[in-house]
């Protein structure tokens, strides 16, 4: 599914899944076998295989939900 990250006034990292109109702060990252896997407020994972730095947010990237 396609998410856009983006950083909130707080430097808090934000996910946003368009089809959904869900918009969640992230609560954990860590480290997947196919790349970053990011929890969400809401307890949904999403992993991101191509995860991009910092610096290049807002992005709109693939994820895949896990949980």
């Amino acid at each position: 599914m396609k998410v856009m990250l983006r950083k909130n006034g707080a430097g808090t990292l934000v996910v946003y899944v368009a089809k959904k109109d869900l918009e969640e702060e992230v609560v954990k990252q860590t480290d997947g076998e196919s790349g970053q896997i990011l929890t969400l407020a809401n307890g949904w994972e999403l992993e991101f295989s191509d995860f991009p730095e910092a610096k290049d947010l807002p992005k709109t990237v693939e994820a895949k939900r896990l949980s």
